[in-house]
């Protein structure tokens, strides 16, 4: 692990960084070598997936993990081979580590199954429910931490989709 990486990982595809980067940026499609124009983009391309996202999904809508893949592809799809695709590799968060890549589908099945149609559509009668459905999501999403890269952001627009759902403002 270089000093200073967010997470500790194994080596695959999605530990491979941008020659010239001073290992500070994942290899991505468009060869982008600066960490503040990474990010940038990947803000950029967020924005815009959002926008897409809330005109794709219904108020009605029962989110799957399926439709989570489809949210991080629709997002990063343009920047990283691997977008939309849960991760290979180990990673961790200071002494936390997170679910093996191994396990990854099957947390996320459990997940659709017991958060998710639990929880989605996010039409409950208190605001009470409403909050509770989104902090559930959420740290169950983090939690397993599906993805290489993007997994917060991911939890938030999820959110932000539900909270729509629940007729909350943007």
């Amino acid at each position: 692990m270089k000093k200073g990486d967010r997470y500790d990982i194994s080596c695959l595809i999605e530990n491979q960084y941008e020659e010239g980067s001073g290992g500070l940026v994942l290899k991505n499609l468009r060869g982008i070598k600066d960490k503040k124009n990474m990010e940038r983009h990947e803000t950029r391309e967020l924005v815009r997936a959002t926008d897409q996202l809330i005109d794709h999904y219904s108020r009605e809508h029962n989110f799957t993990a399926r439709d989570i893949c489809h949210m991080h592809k629709m997002w990063l799809g343009s920047i990283y081979e691997w977008a939309g695709c849960y991760r290979q590799v180990f990673i961790s968060k200071g002494d936390f580590p997170f679910a093996s890549p191994a396990f990854i589908p099957q947390l996320m099945d459990e997940f659709e199954n017991d958060i998710l149609k639990l929880y989605t559509p996010c039409i409950f009668s208190a605001r009470q429910e409403v909050i509770h459905a989104l902090a559930v999501v959420h740290v169950e999403l983090l939690l397993i931490h599906p993805f290489r890269e993007g997994n917060g952001r991911v939890s938030r627009l999820l959110a932000t989709l539900m909270g729509f759902q629940a007729g909350l403002p943007f």
